[in-house]
């Protein structure tokens, strides 16, 4: 029988209108925003294309994605630079606007509680959560990276 860990390192990021709640192995870096390269025809939560290491890293806003806000405030922002989980050779790499830097957090069974019944999430949301006294969200990044692909290809 396989031991899973007691214990989590996660990150807590700060995103309009709330927070999203991933494992720190996840995350790459966080960067200073710049403005994205526009890409044509994309959907209002796919912000453009940003440069990073060499790589052109596709933007995206979860809360605009999910329908939790119709627009974003860039003025005070940062980027988190997630790892992909598709091993797609296009895209190891994406990028989500947050709104300031994220905070580690530990995370265990018991301080880990799904909230309601997870029926209204919103596209890209996977649950939502409180850890200790705050409330997040689990991304579903991979139907994120899905519908990212999904997006750049049309």
């Amino acid at each position: 029988m396989v031991d899973l860990p007691r214990e989590i390192r996660g990150v807590m990021i700060p995103v309009t209108g709330g927070r999203v709640l991933l494992p720190n192995a996840t995350v790459a870096e966080v960067i200073t925003y710049t403005a994205p390269e526009p890409i044509e025809g994309a959907p209002p939560w796919l912000l453009g294309r940003l440069g990073w290491r060499g790589w052109r890293l596709p933007l995206f806003s979860l809360p605009v994605l999910a329908g939790h806000a119709s627009e974003e405030d860039t003025r005070n922002a940062r980027v988190t630079v997630l790892k992909g989980l598709g091993g797609s050779a296009k895209m190891p790499f994406l990028a989500m606007l947050a709104q300031g830097f994220p905070r580690l957090t530990t995370i265990t069974s018991e301080l880990l509680i799904t909230t309601g019944d997870n029926t209204e999430l919103g596209a890209g949301v996977y649950s939502e959560v409180l850890v200790r006294d705050d409330h997040a969200v689990i991304p579903d990044l991979g139907s994120i990276e899905q519908m990212i692909s999904d997006a750049l290809a049309a």
